[in-house]
């Protein structure tokens, strides 16, 4: 290694990244500004929110500073985000671009993907699993999704599911997955080629860490309690920032659904069937508790966990209300705790008078699941989790499904204010954390007041001493795209508006012959809508594709790639995250401002708390939020220099309303603005 590499030397007109682009080479001038700042704060330890628009080339301008951290100071950086399409593009593209470029100054440094322990595949378990599969498995599907993955384990390279094909029954990964409860460690008969084992002791030897918002998440919660598994590091970067706040919040809460707590009993035990761990399970001689008695403390889970999800059901009246706020603690009698306690007792009594080594070691992550069961479904119903707002969800199987037949429940909390446990847990610590995002400043009256218009993510995620840099796109947005503001349509909340809607949207999808997305803030209104536009596009030769109706979201987006006269309906995930770059996007239809449904749980108990203290509600959390995912959906457009396009809006609100002016100062500038008048 050398003893000094800068970070703009690296990414400097002549320097090693130019020479290895060549021709393809241009000065970044949006790029060096960001770079510059992200080496300070590293420098200092300091945290800093970057909004980089599309094009800046944001990875490299904080992966150079990053490197610049782990060869002159021998420190080691995290690098989170949101989808798994950027963490390839940093591992398989940007990542090795770098390595080459430090290599040519004499530098070098280890960059590896960090992957939850869930992902790995256990061969002692799988080994296990094959071994006794005719009395752990009840159907065929089930013992042919088993012989999928032992082809597939003893010719994989990481043992990770992002390369297992596809299972008939998905949940027997859950028998053969990797598992902090039942790890043998070195006493494995499989450990030196245990696949989470050898991905652990990479990671520990490397420099560059890569993994999800939730890996890390999930670690400073761990680490709340005085555990964690990601090593020691000096700095984060936390990328596609703007999804920071919700996924904080999911893993500072707590989740209970009805799916997790029938997995772990049928896995132990099936009524129906007979088959399970525990008729396996071979006791010593001296045993003085019997199988028969851990069964029947399965069954009496079972009709605990019957009688709760139950009683959710009816509260939820059957399932037709898809989320219900809980306002009060006890709604619902909670038999769960005490029966999985007891469960999770007589699982560690068995274990210890468990014959086969390898059952002590299964018996023990039984119980902790189980035990983990108990505890949060006491949390859950007495709502002792404080600063907590709490809720049921429910979810079917599929469209047309009667109420309350298929229907699958989740009892869930997530803190209202997650900003306090950030600053606690992450800005308070001896790191520095860079934010960055083509989306993070908002607009309204704060922005219009003076402000940098950061004030609201700062607020939220608790970093208000945080410095700020605002970097616009260096692509030609007045050339490359306008915005179409239909004035002529109703108010979203008028009765009218849907059947304005089908039409409208029909209208401009034909003045560009299709490459569009149509972006709905509700699945309701989603589905009511292409129901009725899909027979007269496709009847025009359009290929037509809707969100939860024609597949996976993968599957429906390469669809649309491959469609000269696509068009694609599509909810919340379709509004950021999605590259279709060229021909393909040409229109991007955004039927409603997309404002937080009223709803939400979580959203009212936002507002209430902002009502609470005097302030506004909407000014001060629902107009910023919505602005930042307009930004988003219009920001689908534009992600090369040769893509063109317009933009369309089919709520007034945008130019009836006071409000309507923060989402007007969102478009980029000098994009002409038909109908803005």
């Amino acid at each position: 290694m050398t003893e000094d590499v800068r970070a703009l030397d690296l990414l400097a007109a002549g320097g090693p990244v130019a020479r290895l682009l060549g021709d393809a080479y241009e000065p970044r001038p949006e790029q060096d500004r960001m770079c510059e700042a992200v080496a300070r704060a590293m420098r200092s330890k300091d945290h800093l929110l970057v909004e980089a628009g599309t094009g800046v080339g944001k990875s490299f301008a904080y992966l150079a500073p990053a490197i610049e951290r782990i060869v002159s100071h021998s420190e080691r950086v995290v690098i989170a985000t949101h989808t798994i399409a950027l963490q390839e593009q940093l591992l398989n593209k940007d990542v090795p671009m770098l390595q080459e470029a430090a290599a040519s100054v004499g530098a070098g440094f280890k960059a590896v993907l960090v992957k939850g322990r869930g992902n790995y595949v256990s061969i002692r378990r799988l080994q296990l699993a094959s071994q006794r599969k005719e009395r752990l498995f009840a159907d065929e599907a089930s013992r042919r999704s088993l012989h999928v993955i032992e082809d597939w384990a003893y010719g994989t390279e990481d043992g990770t599911l992002s390369t297992l094909p596809a299972l008939e029954r998905p949940g027997v990964w859950d028998r053969v997955q990797s598992d902090s409860g039942n790890c043998m460690g070195r006493r494995c008969p499989t450990y030196d080629r245990c696949f989470y084992q050898r991905a652990r002791r990479e990671m520990e030897s490397a420099d560059l860490l890569i993994c999800n918002h939730a890996i890390y998440f999930s670690d400073l919660a761990l680490r709340a309690q005085g555990v964690g598994f990601l090593p020691e590091h000096q700095h984060v970067v936390l990328d596609e920032a703007h999804n920071v706040e919700d996924v904080a919040s999911d893993h500072f809460g707590l989740s209970l659904s009805e799916g997790r707590v029938r997995r772990l009993l049928s896995n132990l035990h099936h009524r129906r069937t007979g088959r399970g761990f525990l008729p396996l399970l071979v006791l010593k001689e001296d045993a003085p508790e019997s199988v028969e008695s851990a069964v029947q403390a399965v069954e009496r889970a079972e009709a605990a966990s019957d009688r709760l999800f139950d009683a959710l059901l009816r509260l939820t009246n059957g399932g037709r209300v898809e989320t219900l706020r809980v306002h009060e603690p006890d709604a619902v009698e909670n038999d769960v705790t005490h029966a999985f306690r007891a469960l999770a007792l007589r699982l560690k009594t068995l274990r210890e008078y468990a014959a086969r080594e390898e059952d002590r070691y299964e018996l023990n992550a039984y119980a902790e699941r189980a035990g983990a069961i108990a505890v949060e479904a006491e949390a859950l119903v007495s709502q002792r989790v404080e600063g907590c707002v709490y809720w049921i969800e429910t979810s079917r199987g599929g469209e047309g499904t009667l109420p309350g037949v298929g229907v699958r429940l989740t009892l869930a909390c997530s803190p209202v204010e997650v900003g306090p446990l950030l600053r606690e847990n992450l800005f308070d610590a001896d790191v520095s954390v860079v934010l960055a995002s083509a989306t993070l400043a908002s607009g309204g009256r704060r922005a219009e007041s003076g402000s940098d218009g950061f004030s609201h993510a700062k607020a939220r995620l608790g970093c208000e001493e945080a410095t700020t840099l605002l970097l616009g796109s260096p692509f030609d947005h007045a050339a490359q795209m306008e915005v179409h503001i239909d004035r002529a349509m109703p108010d979203p909340r008028d009765a009218s508006y849907a059947e304005a809607l089908v039409e409208r949207i029909l209208d401009h999808v034909r003045a560009t012959e299709g490459g569009a997305f149509v972006l709905f803030t509700s699945n309701a209104t989603l589905r009511a809508v292409s129901q009725r536009a899909r027979p007269r596009l496709e009847s025009e030769g359009y290929t037509v594709v809707a969100q939860h109706a024609d597949g996976s979201r993968a599957s429906i987006l390469e669809r649309f790639r491959e469609s000269d006269r696509g068009v694609l309906f599509g909810t919340a995930s379709f509004w950021q995250g999605v590259d279709v770059r060229g021909r393909a996007l040409r229109n991007v239809i955004i039927t409603r401002l997309p404002f937080d449904p009223p709803d939400r749980p979580l959203t009212q108990a936002r507002l209430e708390r902002i009502k609470d203290r005097g302030g506004d509600p909407f000014f001060e959390d629902s107009l910023p939020r919505a602005v930042l995912r307009f930004k988003q959906g219009i920001g689908r457009l534009i992600r090369g220099a040769s893509d063109s396009g317009r933009i369309v809006v089919l709520d007034p609100r945008i130019v009836t309303k006071s409000y309507g002016r923060a989402f007007l100062n969102a478009i980029p500038e000098g994009v002409t603005v038909h109908g803005g008048r």
